[in-house]
C-alpha cells in the first residue's frame, strides 16, 4: 500500500493546535486535486485534496498509527 502525508487539513481552533494532515493512497492525490474526487485517509476521513504537506507538518495520530502498524 503506498501512501502519502496529504493535503486536506483538518481546520482546528487556534488554541487546540495546528492543522493535521492526513495519509491516504499516493495515487489517488493527482486525481483527486484535478478532478475533486475525494480520497480516504487511512483514519477513515474522506475529503478532496486541496493543497500538499510540507515536511515536518503535522500528521494525524491516527493516521500514523496506522501507517507504522504496516512498516512494523
Amino acid at each position: 500500500m503506498s501512501t502519502e502525508v496529504l493535503e486536506r487539513p483538518e481546520l482546528k481552533d487556534a488554541d487546540t493546535g495546528p492543522e493535521m494532515f492526513h495519509y491516504v493512497r499516493k495515487e489517488k492525490i493527482a486525481e483527486s486535486a484535478v478532478m475533486g474526487t475525494f480520497v480516504i485517509a487511512l483514519c477513515g476521513e474522506t475529503f478532496p485534496v486541496t493543497k500538499a504537506a510540507k515536511p515536518g507538518s503535522p500528521v494525524c495520530p491516527k493516521c500514523k498509527e496506522i501507517y507504522d502498524s504496516f512498516a512494523g
